[in-house]
């Protein structure tokens, strides 16, 4: 997934400013794929120049709205149904298990449940918005839903194991 699909599927809901754009991140997207403001409005001019996306309207302080044009949809189209790279699993957090041997256990399980207290609270914020949500049933809401509901349950996986981790680290090196 990149930034740019991001962005348009975003658009494709509603033309949005970068600043409407970085809320909806911030409230949303975050748990799936953060991004910062520079990147946001880097990736809006490029988009742009691409002809994926064009300026709608302009709004108080000159603040521009974009809109995902044909083309743009026809790029988020084939993004979503072509062949994925999602195989390539890269997390700093594993890679990092991976090496802490090279520590005293009692750092290594230190880690192992800072990674578990991390979860715990990421699923408690997850869980809050769920609940919190006024859950309408419209098609964006549903897809919104099913992203939120894999967060939770992969935060709840994460901190069980990150809990298991630290026992077997302690017991075993």
């Amino acid at each position: 997934m990149s930034l740019r699909h991001a962005i348009l599927g975003l658009l494709a809901e509603n033309p949005s400013s970068g600043y409407d754009l970085m809320k909806r991140f911030e409230s949303s997207l975050a748990f799936v794929w953060p991004a910062k403001q520079s990147q946001v409005y880097g990736e809006l001019a490029r988009l742009s120049e691409a002809g994926l996306i064009e300026v709608t309207g302009t709004g108080a302080r000159n603040r521009r709205e974009y809109g995902i044009t044909d083309e743009g949809r026809a790029e988020l189209r084939d993004w979503l149904i072509g062949p994925g790279a999602e195989a390539a699993y890269r997390s700093p957090a594993l890679l990092r298990v991976f090496f802490l041997w090279t520590l005293e256990r009692e750092e290594g399980a230190a880690y192992l449940q800072e990674f578990a207290r991390r979860n715990k609270e990421r699923n408690a914020f997850l869980e809050s918005l769920r609940d919190g949500a006024e859950w309408r049933g419209d098609p964006v809401q549903v897809c919104e839903w099913l992203a939120l509901e894999f967060g939770i349950r992969a935060s709840q996986s994460a901190g069980g194991w990150a809990e298991w981790a630290a026992e077997q680290l302690t017991e075993h090196l």
